[in-house]
């Protein structure tokens, strides 16, 4: 597993994998911006230079607001995006992030899962948040200096 910086290289593979493991939630234009705007990390996980999962996020003061994490459904349930948020909390913590924050459907267990083990809690509930008028769950954590 290589984790590495994304760049606009990759936006047609970042397409592709939104396609497969959140059945086309960004469009290209909030991918491109996602992955040219400087405040913006945006990791991705290759191997044998395939892209096979995502974490982003933008900087904002001290905070990390962390807009997707995503891993190809083949390769899911074997701690790839656990991997991918520790190192997305890693390389905020680098550029200053003490926070980080993010939404997440309430009714996403698996999702939820993994950001209780990246020691994320959740702080409150923004009401018909997503576009099937859903709920999301705000999660906050204190990003520590071993993430």
């Amino acid at each position: 597993m290589a984790v590495i910086t994304l760049d606009p290289s990759w936006l047609a593979d970042c397409l592709a994998l939104d396609r497969c493991a959140l059945q086309g939630l960004w469009t290209e234009d909030q991918w491109r911006r996602e992955l040219e705007e400087p405040r913006r990390l945006c990791l991705g996980w290759t191997e044998d230079m395939s892209l096979l999962g995502v974490a982003c996020g933008w900087l904002v003061a001290d905070e990390l607001h962390i807009t997707v994490v995503a891993v190809d459904p083949s390769v899911r349930r074997r701690g790839h995006g656990k991997r991918l948020l520790s190192a997305l909390l890693q390389r905020a913590r680098q550029q200053g992030a003490i926070h980080a924050t993010l939404e997440v459907a309430n009714h996403n267990s698996a999702a939820i899962a993994l950001y209780a083990s990246g020691g994320f809690q959740s702080a409150g509930t923004r009401t018909k948040y997503y576009s099937d008028g859903s709920d999301a769950l705000i999660q906050w954590c204190r990003i520590s200096p071993s993430k």
